[in-house]
């Protein structure tokens, strides 16, 4: 992962979530977000409702026809619900999804003629944005990377293969220091020890910022808000996050 491109101007749109943040935008539980200021437009996730992504994407003008590509994080309902209300309205977009996905649902897209790209190993999706490749045993998952000027940009579903997993992963993979990590990280039974542990290994990790949201866990929403303080940024449905304004 050499290429990058630093005049460039990310902006991430939390379009499903759980978590509130923006009055007027409906939540259920889930996660989906979209992704503009890269070569290609990308759609991470899909949230569990078709109808419910579809209307808050209008109230962010954001239409089915802007979307390049999907990037499914891993096969379950609450990430890939809404996939369908998506390529309905626009079958041209790339899928990027694990390679574990079932082979009925690879082949019931291919006849909405929608081309997949099955994801094993890390692959390149555009400049500056990757797919850290399938983690996990038993939940199979992969998490986006985008590049920016100010470090890389780590993405995740539910984080089943384990966040500090996956934020190891991602440090490798670009072997610079995380400069967000979003999206669910899945730590809603874990205890209090656990959760210290957890975010001491984020600090350790030279992450710069944090935006827990869907499966993370109230109780570890909080540990990150304390020890993160300015850098923890609250997500939720209709939250914007501009890159370059961090």
């Amino acid at each position: 992962m050499n290429t990058m491109n630093v005049g460039r101007d990310v902006t991430i749109t939390v379009l499903c979530d759980n978590n509130p943040f923006r009055k007027g935008f409906e939540t259920s539980w889930g996660f989906s977000c979209f992704i503009e200021g890269t070569d290609r437009t990308v759609l991470f996730d899909s949230g569990n409702n078709p109808f419910l992504l579809l209307r808050n994407m209008e109230k962010l003008e954001i239409a089915p026809a802007d979307i390049d590509s999907v990037f499914l994080s891993h096969m379950h309902w609450d990430h890939m619900g809404g996939l369908y209300g998506v390529i309905e309205n626009n079958n041209e977009l790339m899928l990027f999804l694990p390679e574990s996905s079932s082979d009925n649902f690879k082949d019931d897209i291919k006849r909405q003629g929608t081309e997949i790209v099955e994801v094993g190993e890390p692959v390149k999706i555009c400049d500056d944005v990757y797919s850290i490749g399938e983690l996990g045993e038993t939940i199979k998952e992969q998490s986006l990377i985008i590049r920016t000027k100010n470090g890389p940009i780590v993405i995740t579903g539910c984080a089943h293969p384990g966040i500090i997993s996956i934020v190891e992963k991602a440090g490798e993979l670009t072997g610079e220091k995380v400069l967000l990590v979003l999206g669910g990280f899945h730590l809603g039974a874990e205890s209090r020890e656990s959760l210290k542990e957890i975010v001491s290994n984020f600090r350790k990790l030279n992450v710069e910022y944090v935006a827990p949201c869907h499966c993370t866990g109230s109780n570890a929403a909080q540990f990150f808000r304390r020890e993160y303080g300015d850098n923890f940024i609250r997500a939720g449905a209709g939250k914007v996050i501009k890159i370059n304004h961090l």
